[in-house]
């Protein structure tokens, strides 16, 4: 989103020309149940519209501008837009969508390729009773001592957390119970070196040049590997 407009076929392509080791984006339910893919529960702030995602069917939301002429797409579009072999960060904004996009994940055989992610214990409690194979990561903007027990109740060995609210003892502790932290967002280079610091697994970013900045300050022997969001900050996978 730093960018191309967030969200949009564009941004999405424009991420696997530079070089990103994988993209995420966000889903929401259409009025006639299509996996759109928007950050926002409303229209407001990305298009030229108004109104709720979940209040407009997806021809309404198709006639909207979500930026330099750009549509707003589904999930499926998506998957055509960008190479089979680009990981992929599908996060479930509204819980309503995660049995949707288990039987897309199922029907496509697509559990190598996306991870799913979440705010939602409940919507990633049922991606993994409806596929258990499935990669899960709990997202969380607060970081209380009950997060390794909520990442194991949804089956998540990843978590992905907010970069001004980690300590090192939440990313120790996670370490301890075998689950790995990445965090979001970093965009600047006092961010990459708290990453760093913190000794996280991965991070997503706004900007392409992140993963340029990544390489360039990588101490010979760390190197980077490929990952969901932006570089890897460690030698190790994720999941």
């Amino acid at each position: 989103m730093g960018a191309e407009p967030e969200n949009t076929l564009r941004s999405f392509r424009r991420a696997e020309r530079e070089g990103l080791d994988g993209i995420e984006l966000d889903l929401h339910l259409s009025k006639d149940g299509a996996l759109v893919v928007m950050h926002d529960a409303t229209v407001d702030r990305t298009t030229d519209g108004s109104g709720a995602i979940g209040d407009l069917t997806l021809d309404e939301l198709r006639a909207l501008d979500a930026g330099q002429g750009e549509r707003i797409p589904v999930f499926e579009e998506v998957l055509a837009a960008v190479s089979p072999e680009l990981p992929i960060q599908a996060e479930i904004k509204d819980a309503r969508a995660a049995r949707v996009l288990a039987g897309v994940l199922r029907e496509r055989k697509l559990l190598d390729q996306v991870s799913v992610l979440s705010f939602h214990d409940d919507a990633l409690r049922e991606i993994h009773e409806l596929l258990p194979e499935a990669r899960t990561v709990l997202v969380a903007g607060r970081t209380g001592r009950d997060l390794v027990e909520r990442a194991r109740a949804v089956g998540s060995r990843l978590v992905s957390l907010e970069l001004g609210k980690l300590c090192l003892d939440t990313v120790e502790d996670c370490r301890r119970a075998g689950i790995d932290v990445m965090a979001w967002t970093v965009n600047t280079p006092q961010e990459l070196a708290l990453a760093r610091a913190l000794g996280l697994t991965g991070a997503v970013t706004d900007l392409p040049g992140t993963k340029r900045m990544v390489e360039a300050t990588a101490a010979p022997a760390e190197g980077t590997e490929r990952a969901a969001g932006i570089g890897r900050l460690r030698r190790r996978r994720a999941w």
